[in-house]
């Protein structure tokens, strides 16, 4: 066969193929025309090998040179300026490093951080150094660029206001408490019976925020998973609730979120209210409730303590008047604080924001100072936004102007902003950078992962339902997901939540097709039941990593399996003895290699491949025998549905599926 021919075989330039033949047995010569058929045929059955080996060989040298540049630029790189805190999202931003290894390193320093925690200089620079960069403490216009720095953006606006400018705005509330307390019922109590028209039913549309009037004064709720959205929110640097209300159901006492909506509340130093729910059930201990508060630093102030704690019911609407008047003394405490100017550019924050089919980006957000009307220009610190086209309010009817302490669901986004971010009214949108593309968050919980389908439409998918105690443990999982990151597989969370599973989670597992992994959570006999009846999968874990190396497990399980490829030898038929429908007796001369019982074969005659088949029953000397040298003549039994005639040759070999293991992408 001519070199030339060869290649074209292989698909491979000629000289090319002459210079990497002899690195794998094939010393045809650099002056090489032809090659003898046999060697050319060995050369044509091993080629994906070859390949293979030089694919390897090649992606070997591009992460080598890859990481020789990062060497090199981490050399040669000026320091990154970093401010006094900073979230571990932004720090990864900054020094350019997926999220995922940030958090794996700083794990590996005995911290626990989630995405949206706050590290400090000093630890950040601890962190830096083991990655390879340094880092120095950021000043001037370096500071207030970062989205970290938001924090005091509103703080310093209302600073610079004029105090006889300044007149008083609705408080903004936000309910936080473990799953499964009472927080959504509270919340619908109040709307329904203490909304600012008087009216439930004039409560049309559902905008993230609603505001109700107690005592002639207006209050405002953030209606979202307070919890969730509150820790968002306060992660990106807003400051938005006055007031808290900390929920502690009657009967089930202090909980891990309890602990945390606690933790949440005192960093942020806002001032709370506890209201101890579900008091007219017969379990209920309110005594109890308080014992446990006691206990982690929350005291009542029967007590001696500073903590309000009324005892509610949202069930039967006990205690809700008492509630919204003490959430109102609270707020009166802070009063000077609970300010704004009316009459400037309006500045707010974002409390939901999700992408609608008909309407395009849209977002609720917290006006906290100036007054938002249609045709104002937006912006998110120097990025431009778009213009407001329209606005609703909590009952979804058109308003022209949103007032200070007032939400509004705003259409006429160009981009969809996150939550939490601050947005701006713009006085010219001519100093405004322009953005391509934004990511879209609404923060909530239970809420589906869709992966892009254009990059995903040839993936395979592990769907996977997850459930944790707290938030803290959820944002360490889906963070550290994203490590599972495959051209082939990955991991598709269909839902995510806090609490113990529920038998709602084993029914959208089940329509899903997913499984249940749960982070220090409980199952309820009722629900194993169920997951029993719908065939659900429910993996209970106390150790994050045990989760990641079940899901290591199932990809792995979906990967399309490896062919080894073992070629034997080769044999001459010299006779037929006998011939059956499928079956043929043989006898013949091993030419190359060897010739082995249960091998596969393909029958080749003049070059070309008639078919395979396998050989059941190998003979030498009229012994049964596992395998016979080169050299030597045997007998076998083949099974195939070819005519084999004298002379064909049969190549042995054998083909193994071997399962693959996963290797992320870092």
């Amino acid at each position: 066969m001519n070199v030339t021919e060869l290649a074209r075989r292989v698909r491979f330039p000629v000289e090319e193929l002459k210079r990497t033949l002899p690195e794998f047995g094939f010393d045809i010569g650099m002056r090489a025309i032809k090659v003898d058929e046999r060697t050319a045929e060995r050369i044509i059955r091993q080629w994906p090998n070859i390949m293979k080996e030089l694919d390897r060989r090649k992606r070997a040298k591009l992460a080598e040179r890859a990481q020789e540049e990062k060497r090199i630029a981490q050399e040669t790189a000026a320091p990154i300026p970093v401010p006094p805190v900073i979230t571990v999202r932004d720090f990864a931003t900054r020094i350019g490093l997926p999220l995922t290894k940030v958090i794996s390193e700083f794990m590996k320093n005995g911290i626990l951080a989630t995405l949206n925690e706050r590290v400090d200089f000093d630890t950040a620079a601890i962190i830096a150094e083991d990655l390879g960069y340094k880092i120095i403490p950021a000043t001037g216009s370096a500071v207030t660029d970062a989205p970290t720095d938001t924090l005091d953006r509103i703080k310093t606006i209302l600073d610079a206001e004029k105090s006889e400018d300044l007149v008083t705005r609705p408080p903004v509330v936000v309910v936080m408490g473990h799953v499964d307390h009472g927080k959504t019922k509270l919340l619908d109590t109040i709307r329904t019976s203490n909304v600012a028209s008087g009216e439930a039913g004039g409560i049309t549309q559902h905008i993230g925020a609603y505001q109700t009037l107690k005592n002639g004064r207006l209050i405002t709720f953030i209606d979202t998973p307070g919890h969730e959205a509150f820790t968002a929110m306060r992660s990106r640097g807003a400051k938005v609730a006055d007031v808290a209300i900390l929920v502690v159901a009657a009967d089930d006492g202090v909980q891990p979120q309890t602990k945390e909506a606690v933790q949440i509340i005192e960093a942020s130093k806002t001032p709370f209210v506890v209201a101890i729910n579900k008091i007219d059930k017969p379990e209920a201990d309110p005594e109890r409730v308080m014992r446990e508060l006691s206990d982690i630093g929350v005291i009542p102030e029967a007590w001696g303590g500073k903590a309000a704690m009324l005892q509610i019911s949202a069930k039967t609407g006990k205690g809700i008047d008492a509630l919204l008047e003490m959430v109102l003394l609270v707020a009166d405490y802070d009063k000077d604080r609970i300010t704004a100017n009316p009459k400037k550019p309006a500045v707010g924050t974002v409390i939901e924001s999700h992408v609608d089919k008909g309407e395009g980006p849209v977002a609720t957000v917290l006006i906290q100072n100036g007054t938002l009307h249609t045709g104002d220009i937006l912006s998110v610190g120097t990025s431009y936004f778009g213009r407001v086209r329209a606005m609703k309010d909590y009952h979804g009817d058109n308003v022209q102007s949103v007032a200070p302490g007032t939400p509004a669901r705003i259409l006429g986004f160009k981009l969809s902003p996150q939550v939490g971010d601050i947005i701006e009214v713009a006085k010219d949108q001519k100093d405004l950078l322009r953005v391509k593309a934004m990511h879209v968050s609404s923060e909530k919980m239970n809420t589906v992962e869709k992966p892009n389908e254009e990059k995903t439409k040839d993936m395979v998918f592990e769907n996977l339902l997850l459930k944790a105690d707290v938030l803290g443990s959820l944002e360490a999982i889906m963070v550290s997901l994203e490590k599972f990151s495959h051209p082939e597989v990955g991991v598709q969370v269909v839902s995510k939540g806090l609490g113990n599973v529920t038998e709602t989670d084993v029914l959208r597992a089940e329509a899903s097709k997913a499984w249940i992994g749960g982070f220090n959570v409980l199952v309820p006999p009722k629900v194993i039941a169920l997951a029993r009846e719908k065939n659900v999968e429910i993996k209970i874990y106390k150790v994050i990593y045990a989760l990641f190396d079940d899901l290591r497990d199932k990809l792995e399980e979906k990967l399309t399996p490896e062919i080894i490829h073992t070629d034997f030898g080769d044999l001459t038929v010299k006779a037929i003895f006998r011939t059956e429908r499928e079956m043929r007796i043989l006898g013949g001369l091993v030419t190359e290699g060897k010739v082995v019982k249960g091998a596969s074969v393909r029958i080749l005659r003049d070059g070309a491949e008639e078919g395979e088949g396998i050989v059941t029953e190998l003979q030498s000397n009229k012994t049964a025998v596992g395998e016979v040298n080169m050299g030597s003549e045997c007998g076998l039994k083949l099974k195939t549905k070819v005519a084999v005639k004298e002379g064909d040759v049969l190549h042995f070999f054998k083909e193994e599926k071997k399962g693959r293991k996963l290797e992320f992408t870092s």
